[in-house]
């Protein structure tokens, strides 16, 4: 398996949109969305979340060219908390991971986050349930700030959603 790492673009929405189907069916609890949520959402919505922006990127990790793993960054929506980033999305397909990718891609999201003007911290959110994701996180420097007990209900699964920020140097 031979990985590389690129922002996506909207000329990759229906493989980013495959992907992340995909991942909202095999790790529910990752992600806030749910596939019922987003299963219809037509392609050009999905190709507009892929165009590039000063503030805001997905990232892909392609072994070849198929789509393997998928993480986003984006800059808070409004003025008082544009200073935060908000790492999103992060997944990869079961047959890529233990391989690195998902540090790849947080890399690649966190090099963005610290070109873009005025961002002074990341922040994401967890399942405390997810060991090898806390584990990448708290390598990677975030340090969690906040736990929610009962934070999210997947499935009539109650999750306990932990969140983690770490400071632009």
């Amino acid at each position: 398996m031979s990985i590389h790492i690129r922002q996506l673009v909207p000329a990759d929405a229906r493989a980013f949109q495959a992907l992340r189907l995909a991942g909202l069916l095999d790790a529910p609890t990752a992600f806030g969305a749910n596939h019922e949520e987003e299963k219809d959402a037509p392609l050009d919505i999905v190709a507009e979340r892929l165009a590039p922006r000063e503030d805001r990127a997905v990232f892909g990790a392609l072994d070849g060219d198929r789509l393997v793993g998928i993480a986003g960054l984006r800059r808070e929506d409004r003025l008082n908390f544009a200073h935060k980033g908000l790492i999103w999305g992060v997944y990869v397909a079961p047959a890529a991971r233990g391989k690195g990718v998902a540090r790849e891609l947080m890399l690649a999201a966190l090099a963005f986050a610290r070109g873009v003007p005025g961002l002074a911290k990341v922040n994401l959110h967890a399942d405390a349930a997810n060991v090898p994701a806390m584990a990448l996180y708290e390598s990677l420097g975030f340090v969690v700030f906040s736990r929610e007990t009962d934070g999210m209900r997947v499935g009539g699964r109650v999750t306990e959603d932990v969140q983690m920020t770490m400071r632009l140097a």
